[in-house]
């Protein structure tokens, strides 16, 4: 990873997710020089309309920059080319409602992204208890959670609201989700195998040993005598002792939100990627 931070200006992103007030909190950092293949693949979104430029490998959303005038300033165009060369391929317009549910302008895996880091300054302490909520978009208090809410609360930054998701799928396909006996949409999205099949019908699902990126949702096994999934985080933009990928989480009673290195020590059971479009590439000059 080389030390760059893209979101000095994260105060001014056009962010319309959760917690408003921490945004100006989120740094995110840059990712790694990309490799030969994934330079081959490497295309710049500029986005006039939300002032942003999004740097892509292929399908896959990398950094973001704020543009000046419509156009990177000097320091952006220089951590452009520290990552991906000279000569990137240029595309006009902003992401299709594919790639951005919320419109903002920033695409949803990166959105996820920025919602995770919110979550970690506002430090929900991890108590696990019953909350009848509001429905759609229903939260228990900002000041608690359990692992699920800090992907139901990140996912929501991108304007998915994992509630209202996963309680139309349980109603439509009822089979699909054998472990619920009585619908209740206070409390279905909040378990972990009852997200996984959710994951499994709406996302992508990665092969095992898939190098994760961040905004990518991650489930563990934490209990061996127990098989099966009982954790979930989001993957984190910065890296761990281990040189992998922190995942932000909320790891047990007495936690709070907070990034650390699971990924090289916690049984991965599922990784799953949000697949958005990328609608007008074919333009790319």
């Amino acid at each position: 990873m080389i030390a760059l931070v893209l979101l000095a200006w994260a105060g001014a992103l056009p962010d319309r997710g959760i917690f408003p007030e921490l945004l100006a909190r989120v740094n995110l950092a840059a990712p790694a020089p990309l490799d030969a293949g994934d330079r081959a693949h490497a295309w710049l979104r500029l986005d006039a309309q939300h002032g942003l430029a999004t740097l892509y490998a292929g399908e896959d959303p990398l950094a973001l920059w704020p543009l000046v005038d419509g156009r990177l300033d000097r320091a952006g165009a220089a951590q452009l080319a520290a990552l991906a060369g000279q000569g990137v391929r240029t595309v006009a317009g902003g992401p299709g409602p594919d790639e951005d549910r919320d419109g903002d302008g920033i695409v949803d895996r990166l959105d996820v992204l920025v919602g995770a880091k919110k979550l970690v300054s506002n430090g929900a302490r991890y108590i696990e208890r019953y909350v009848p909520l509001p429905y759609p978009g229903g939260d228990v208090p900002r000041a608690e959670g359990v692992c699920t809410d800090t992907v139901i609360r990140a996912l929501r930054n991108a304007g998915l609201d994992l509630q209202r998701e996963v309680h139309e799928d349980i109603l439509r396909a009822p089979r699909a989700y054998p472990m619920v006996r009585k619908v209740n949409a206070d409390i279905d999205h909040r378990r972990v195998r009852t997200l996984l099949p959710w994951f499994q019908r709406h996302w992508r699902a990665l092969p095992p040993g898939t190098p994760a990126r961040p905004g990518d949702v991650v489930l563990f096994d934490t209990f061996p005598a127990r098989p099966g999934p009982d954790h979930i985080g989001v993957v984190s933009d910065t890296v761990g002792k281990s040189g992998l990928y922190n995942v932000i989480n909320n790891w047990a009673p007495g936690a709070a939100d907070a990034e650390m290195d699971l990924l090289s020590w916690v049984p991965v059971t599922h990784h799953f990627r949000w697949a958005g479009g990328s609608a007008g590439r074919s333009q790319a000059r």
